[in-house]
Protein backbone atom coordinates (compact mmCIF):
# COMPACT_ATOMS: atom_id res chain seq x y z
CA UNK A 1 0.00 0.00 0.00
CA UNK A 2 1.09 3.59 -0.60
CA UNK A 3 0.01 7.12 0.26
CA UNK A 4 -1.93 7.20 -3.02
CA UNK A 5 -3.88 4.09 -2.02
CA UNK A 6 -4.77 5.58 1.36
CA UNK A 7 -5.89 8.85 -0.25
CA UNK A 8 -8.09 6.96 -2.71
CA UNK A 9 -9.74 4.99 0.11
CA UNK A 10 -10.40 8.17 2.09
CA UNK A 11 -11.67 10.25 -0.81
CA UNK A 12 -15.39 9.83 -0.09
CA UNK A 13 -15.09 10.71 3.61
CA UNK A 14 -12.80 13.61 2.80
CA UNK A 15 -15.26 15.02 0.25
CA UNK A 16 -18.08 14.76 2.78
CA UNK A 17 -16.14 17.09 5.05
CA UNK A 18 -15.04 19.52 2.36
CA UNK A 19 -18.58 19.80 0.96
CA UNK A 20 -20.41 19.66 4.29
CA UNK A 21 -23.58 21.76 4.51
CA UNK A 22 -22.46 23.10 7.89
CA UNK A 23 -20.41 25.87 6.26
CA UNK A 24 -23.40 27.19 4.30
CA UNK A 25 -25.52 27.21 7.45
CA UNK A 26 -23.30 29.65 9.32
CA UNK A 27 -25.40 32.67 8.41
CA UNK A 28 -25.51 34.75 11.58
CA UNK A 29 -23.23 35.86 14.37
CA UNK A 30 -24.97 33.37 16.65
CA UNK A 31 -24.30 30.56 14.17
CA UNK A 32 -20.65 31.49 13.85
CA UNK A 33 -20.15 31.70 17.60
CA UNK A 34 -21.76 28.31 18.13
CA UNK A 35 -19.36 26.85 15.57
CA UNK A 36 -16.33 28.50 17.18
CA UNK A 37 -17.32 27.38 20.68
CA UNK A 38 -17.37 23.74 19.50
CA UNK A 39 -14.46 23.84 17.06
CA UNK A 40 -12.07 25.30 19.63
CA UNK A 41 -11.88 21.84 21.22
CA UNK A 42 -10.43 20.46 17.97
CA UNK A 43 -7.92 23.33 17.93
CA UNK A 44 -6.94 22.45 21.49
CA UNK A 45 -6.66 18.65 21.20
CA UNK A 46 -4.57 18.92 18.03
CA UNK A 47 -1.66 19.99 20.22
CA UNK A 48 -1.82 16.74 22.17
CA UNK A 49 -1.60 14.72 18.95
CA UNK A 50 1.41 16.79 17.95
CA UNK A 51 3.08 16.45 21.34
CA UNK A 52 2.49 12.68 21.32
CA UNK A 53 4.32 12.49 17.99
CA UNK A 54 7.12 14.66 19.33
CA UNK A 55 7.52 12.29 22.29
CA UNK A 56 7.57 9.19 20.08
CA UNK A 57 9.64 10.43 17.15
CA UNK A 58 12.14 12.80 18.78
CA UNK A 59 14.10 12.70 22.01
CA UNK A 60 12.35 14.73 24.72
CA UNK A 61 14.24 13.27 27.69
CA UNK A 62 17.73 13.55 29.08
CA UNK A 63 20.37 12.48 28.37
CA UNK A 64 19.57 13.32 24.74
CA UNK A 65 20.21 10.78 22.00
CA UNK A 66 19.44 11.15 18.26
CA UNK A 67 16.27 9.14 17.69
CA UNK A 68 14.51 8.24 14.45
CA UNK A 69 14.58 9.89 11.06
CA UNK A 70 16.15 13.39 11.00
CA UNK A 71 13.60 14.57 8.42
CA UNK A 72 10.76 13.42 10.68
CA UNK A 73 12.36 15.16 13.64
CA UNK A 74 12.54 18.34 11.60
CA UNK A 75 8.86 18.06 10.60
CA UNK A 76 7.67 17.56 14.16
CA UNK A 77 9.82 20.31 15.64
CA UNK A 78 8.91 22.70 12.80
CA UNK A 79 5.19 22.16 13.43
CA UNK A 80 5.62 22.48 17.20
CA UNK A 81 7.41 25.80 16.67
CA UNK A 82 4.60 27.11 14.47
CA UNK A 83 1.78 25.78 16.61
CA UNK A 84 3.13 26.89 19.98
CA UNK A 85 4.88 30.14 19.09
CA UNK A 86 3.60 31.56 15.80
CA UNK A 87 3.19 35.30 15.23
CA UNK A 88 -0.27 36.80 15.65
CA UNK A 89 -1.55 39.89 13.86
CA UNK A 90 0.16 42.11 16.41
CA UNK A 91 3.52 40.47 15.81
CA UNK A 92 3.58 38.67 19.16
CA UNK A 93 4.53 35.02 19.60
CA UNK A 94 1.51 32.97 20.58
CA UNK A 95 0.15 29.44 20.20
CA UNK A 96 -2.49 28.76 17.57
CA UNK A 97 -4.89 27.74 20.34
CA UNK A 98 -4.43 31.12 22.03
CA UNK A 99 -4.69 32.77 18.61
CA UNK A 100 -8.05 31.06 18.16
CA UNK A 101 -9.19 32.31 21.57
CA UNK A 102 -8.26 35.84 20.49
CA UNK A 103 -10.34 35.37 17.33
CA UNK A 104 -13.25 34.10 19.43
CA UNK A 105 -13.06 37.17 21.63
CA UNK A 106 -13.01 39.34 18.52
CA UNK A 107 -16.20 37.61 17.35
CA UNK A 108 -17.79 37.83 20.82
CA UNK A 109 -17.87 34.03 21.08
CA UNK A 110 -17.77 32.62 24.61
CA UNK A 111 -14.71 30.67 25.81
CA UNK A 112 -16.62 29.38 28.84
CA UNK A 113 -16.99 25.76 27.70
CA UNK A 114 -13.35 25.19 26.85
CA UNK A 115 -12.18 27.07 29.94
CA UNK A 116 -14.47 25.02 32.19
CA UNK A 117 -13.22 21.85 30.51
CA UNK A 118 -9.56 22.76 31.08
CA UNK A 119 -10.27 23.77 34.69
CA UNK A 120 -11.92 20.40 35.27
CA UNK A 121 -8.98 18.68 33.59
CA UNK A 122 -6.65 20.37 36.06
CA UNK A 123 -8.80 19.03 38.89
CA UNK A 124 -9.44 15.49 37.64
CA UNK A 125 -5.92 14.98 36.23
CA UNK A 126 -7.46 12.53 33.75
CA UNK A 127 -8.67 13.56 30.30
CA UNK A 128 -11.11 10.66 29.94
CA UNK A 129 -12.79 11.40 33.29
CA UNK A 130 -12.98 15.04 32.28
CA UNK A 131 -14.60 14.17 28.94
CA UNK A 132 -17.09 11.76 30.50
CA UNK A 133 -18.10 14.18 33.25
CA UNK A 134 -18.49 17.16 30.93
CA UNK A 135 -21.78 18.39 29.51
CA UNK A 136 -20.39 18.57 25.99
CA UNK A 137 -22.42 17.09 23.12
CA UNK A 138 -21.83 13.37 22.64
CA UNK A 139 -20.32 13.87 19.18
CA UNK A 140 -17.73 16.24 20.62
CA UNK A 141 -17.00 13.79 23.44
CA UNK A 142 -16.47 11.03 20.85
CA UNK A 143 -14.15 13.30 18.88
CA UNK A 144 -12.02 13.95 21.96
CA UNK A 145 -12.11 10.30 23.06
CA UNK A 146 -10.81 9.23 19.66
CA UNK A 147 -7.92 11.69 19.89
CA UNK A 148 -6.82 10.62 23.34
CA UNK A 149 -7.46 6.91 22.80
CA UNK A 150 -5.20 7.14 19.75
CA UNK A 151 -2.56 8.89 21.83
CA UNK A 152 -2.83 6.41 24.72
CA UNK A 153 -3.08 3.17 22.73
CA UNK A 154 -1.77 3.90 19.23
CA UNK A 155 1.67 3.30 17.85
CA UNK A 156 3.59 6.12 16.19
CA UNK A 157 2.24 5.38 12.71
CA UNK A 158 -1.36 5.40 14.00
CA UNK A 159 -0.94 8.72 15.80
CA UNK A 160 0.70 10.03 12.64
CA UNK A 161 -2.33 8.85 10.62
CA UNK A 162 -4.80 10.75 12.81
CA UNK A 163 -2.49 13.76 12.70
CA UNK A 164 -1.89 13.68 8.94
CA UNK A 165 -5.16 12.56 7.35
CA UNK A 166 -7.44 13.78 10.13
CA UNK A 167 -5.82 17.21 10.41
CA UNK A 168 -2.86 18.39 8.30
CA UNK A 169 -3.93 17.02 4.91
CA UNK A 170 -7.59 17.89 5.43
CA UNK A 171 -7.35 21.37 6.93
CA UNK A 172 -6.33 23.47 3.89
CA UNK A 173 -9.37 22.43 1.82
CA UNK A 174 -11.75 22.41 4.76
CA UNK A 175 -10.64 25.80 6.06
CA UNK A 176 -10.80 27.24 2.53
CA UNK A 177 -14.48 26.26 2.37
CA UNK A 178 -15.16 27.76 5.80
CA UNK A 179 -13.29 30.94 4.89
CA UNK A 180 -15.16 31.31 1.59
CA UNK A 181 -18.53 31.00 3.33
CA UNK A 182 -17.43 33.33 6.13
CA UNK A 183 -16.43 36.07 3.68
CA UNK A 184 -19.60 35.53 1.63
CA UNK A 185 -22.02 35.47 4.55
CA UNK A 186 -20.39 38.30 6.53
CA UNK A 187 -19.14 40.73 3.84
CA UNK A 188 -19.56 43.80 6.06
CA UNK A 189 -18.10 42.38 9.28
CA UNK A 190 -14.40 42.61 10.08
CA UNK A 191 -13.37 39.25 11.51
CA UNK A 192 -9.71 40.04 10.94
CA UNK A 193 -8.26 37.73 13.58
CA UNK A 194 -10.38 34.76 12.60
CA UNK A 195 -9.61 35.20 8.91
CA UNK A 196 -5.92 35.46 9.76
CA UNK A 197 -6.13 32.20 11.73
CA UNK A 198 -7.73 30.32 8.85
CA UNK A 199 -5.40 31.76 6.22
CA UNK A 200 -2.34 30.99 8.35
CA UNK A 201 -3.32 27.33 8.62
CA UNK A 202 -4.14 27.05 4.94
CA UNK A 203 -0.72 28.47 4.09
CA UNK A 204 1.28 26.34 6.52
CA UNK A 205 -0.49 23.02 6.03
CA UNK A 206 -0.88 23.20 2.27
CA UNK A 207 2.61 24.35 1.38
CA UNK A 208 4.77 22.88 4.11
CA UNK A 209 3.36 20.67 6.84
CA UNK A 210 0.94 18.58 4.78
CA UNK A 211 3.51 17.24 2.26
CA UNK A 212 6.05 16.66 5.04
CA UNK A 213 3.48 14.74 7.09
CA UNK A 214 2.79 12.49 4.09
CA UNK A 215 6.47 11.68 3.89
CA UNK A 216 6.44 10.91 7.62
CA UNK A 217 3.69 8.32 7.07
CA UNK A 218 5.69 6.69 4.27
CA UNK A 219 8.83 6.61 6.40
CA UNK A 220 7.00 5.10 9.38
CA UNK A 221 5.20 2.42 7.37
CA UNK A 222 7.79 1.52 4.78
CA UNK A 223 6.80 -1.83 3.26
CA UNK A 224 4.89 -3.04 6.33
CA UNK A 225 1.36 -3.78 5.09
CA UNK A 226 -0.04 -4.10 8.60
CA UNK A 227 1.11 -0.59 9.42
CA UNK A 228 -0.43 0.72 6.18
CA UNK A 229 -3.73 -0.98 7.07
CA UNK A 230 -3.54 0.55 10.56
CA UNK A 231 -3.01 3.97 8.97
CA UNK A 232 -6.05 3.50 6.75
CA UNK A 233 -8.27 2.32 9.61
CA UNK A 234 -7.19 5.11 11.96
CA UNK A 235 -7.54 7.75 9.23
CA UNK A 236 -11.08 6.60 8.42
CA UNK A 237 -12.05 6.83 12.06
CA UNK A 238 -10.52 10.31 12.34
CA UNK A 239 -12.63 11.53 9.42
CA UNK A 240 -15.76 9.79 10.68
CA UNK A 241 -15.64 11.42 14.12
CA UNK A 242 -15.07 14.80 12.43
CA UNK A 243 -18.11 14.25 10.19
CA UNK A 244 -20.18 13.36 13.25
CA UNK A 245 -18.97 16.51 14.99
CA UNK A 246 -19.84 18.65 11.96
CA UNK A 247 -23.30 16.99 11.81
CA UNK A 248 -23.78 17.79 15.49
CA UNK A 249 -22.81 21.46 15.08
CA UNK A 250 -25.05 21.79 12.03
CA UNK A 251 -27.94 20.32 14.00
CA UNK A 252 -27.32 22.72 16.90
CA UNK A 253 -27.27 25.65 14.49
CA UNK A 254 -30.56 24.54 12.94
CA UNK A 255 -32.14 24.22 16.40
CA UNK A 256 -30.86 27.67 17.31
CA UNK A 257 -32.30 29.15 14.11
CA UNK A 258 -35.73 27.70 14.88
CA UNK A 259 -35.65 29.20 18.38
CA UNK A 260 -34.69 32.59 16.99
Amino acid sequence: MTISNVKAELLNLRQQLINHYLYQNINSTEDLNLFLEHHVFAVWDFMSLLKALQQKLTCTTTPWIPLGNPNTRYLINEIVLAEETDLNLDGNHISHYEMYLEAMADCKASPNKIELFLNDLSSYKNVFVTINNSELPEALKDFLRFTFNTIEEGEAHEIAAAFTFGREELIPNMFTEILNELQKNFPDVNYEKLIYYFKRHIELDEDEHGPMAMQMISDLCGTNEKKWNDVLECSKKALEVRINLWNCIESEINKQSVLV
